[in-house]
């Protein structure tokens, strides 16, 4: 009887060692994620969406997404312009793959490829390098360009129909010489009310049928058009000031808040409670108006990254009340979420690298009527995955790659 007894104690002081050891593992693991816990919308990467794409065709540095009513998946990339020679070898009948396909692309709830269009056609002026898509309450497809004379936005039927262009291409051309290249140069101008300058995204606001345009890669403002003609409305830079196209230089995270955006201004999305959010790229700051441009509050996010910055797109949580605010970052290749109210910074997650769940430029975002979500990798990265939506639950403050499962 000793002996068992003395067996039976063993046992449990070494299952309670197990345990006390677990234990101290998970709570290493948080603390070297950030530290606590809190409570958010919790996700998975789906490493199976959306399905293979036909034809040998593959994505190029993929630059806009957006989710319609149907909640079918639309995106927009840049095809065999961004492609090496390797990868479209098919095109250059090497080899029997690869191909890019063509720059919009439309799947379905399931990941299924619906239809494709777009590139140059009749009676319109294809961007030179295509940015940023939405799909509006009428079901008009809204594209932008940032490439170096793109100065104009293109709208089109969800079948690929023309029906409008605002602005014209080419028309910011600087004054001064040629580049080292031989290729005109362009100036901005945030005060133009006929023209862009290069676009990075749109959003449509169905209640007043206006567009907000983040405009963009050399302008610096925010435009607001009226969605059926395009007539332009009004207009504002950071804080909303007049904009001002001089250059302020790098960004110095340890320099006082800049007066102006930098470019890019990335975004300009509508909350169900009437304030745009802004997304200040370079400036690594997410600034908030009232729809006729009023400034409200700003939120620095991950202040100290430099480069391409922090803070380049945003989509709002599906609940009524919009609780959350994603905010992603391509250069820390990480999906930030915070409480919209208070712009207070909940949790991270995603990490550098390949793997499904892993980032290489995040750059856009958009969610469907479930709370997934959809992002799009530009560079090299290449991609469009799928998160989805697991509840609001206890995450850590930086969750890292998340996989099925975890």
């Amino acid at each position: 009887m000793r002996k068992r007894n003395a067996l039976i104690g063993a046992i449990l002081v070494i299952g309670f060692g197990l345990l006390a050891a677990t234990d101290r593992v998970l709570q290493q693991r948080v603390e070297a994620q950030g530290g606590g816990t809190v409570r958010a919308p919790r996700f998975e990467v789906d490493p199976f969406w959306p399905k293979p794409l036909p034809n040998h065709w593959i994505l190029g540095s993929a630059i806009g997404v957006w989710v319609d009513e149907r909640d079918h998946v639309w995106i927009i990339h840049r095809s065999s312009a961004t492609l090496d020679n390797n990868e479209k070898a098919a095109e250059l009948k090497n080899a029997e793959c690869c191909a890019g396909a063509p720059p919009v692309l439309e799947f379905d709830a399931n990941g299924t490829l619906v239809q494709s269009w777009g590139g140059p056609g009749q009676g319109y002026e294809w961007p030179q390098s295509n940015h940023g898509i939405f799909l509006d309450h009428k079901g008009n497809v809204w594209i932008g360009g940032n490439g170096a004379g793109d100065s104009h936005i293109l709208k089109f039927t969800r079948n690929g129909k023309f029906l409008a262009q605002y602005g014209k291409a080419g028309v910011h051309k600087g004054k001064g010489p040629t580049n080292a290249e031989g290729v005109s140069t362009f100036a901005g101008d945030s005060n133009d009310q006929q023209n862009f300058g290069r676009v990075a995204k749109i959003f449509v606001d169905p209640r007043d049928n206006e567009a907000y345009v983040a405009d963009g890669y050399l302008n610096k403002r925010v435009a607001v058009l009226d969605a059926d003609t395009g007539k332009m409305k009004r207009y504002w830079g950071a804080y909303g000031n007049k904009p001002d196209d001089r250059n302020a230089g790098p960004y110095d995270p340890n320099a006082p808040p800049a007066q102006q955006f930098r470019n890019p201004v990335h975004c300009a999305d509508v909350s169900v409670d009437n304030l745009v959010y802004v997304c200040d790229r370079v400036n690594d700051r997410l600034q908030v108006f009232t729809k006729d441009g009023k400034f409200v509050k700003e939120s620095f996010i991950m202040k100290q990254t430099k480069a391409s910055g922090s803070v380049w797109d945003v989509a709002f949580s599906r609940d009524p009340k919009q609780t959350y605010i994603f905010v992603l970052d391509g250069m820390n290749n990480r999906v930030h979420i915070l409480l919209r109210d208070s712009l207070e910074l909940l949790t991270s997650f995603g990490d550098g690298g390949r793997q499904p769940g892993q980032f290489f430029g995040v750059h856009s975002v958009a969610i469907d009527s479930k709370g997934n979500l959809y992002t799009t990798e530009t560079w090299e990265g290449k991609r469009l995955q799928k998160f989805v939506f697991r509840g609001i639950g206890t995450v850590p403050r930086q969750q890292g790659t998340i996989r099925p499962g975890t």
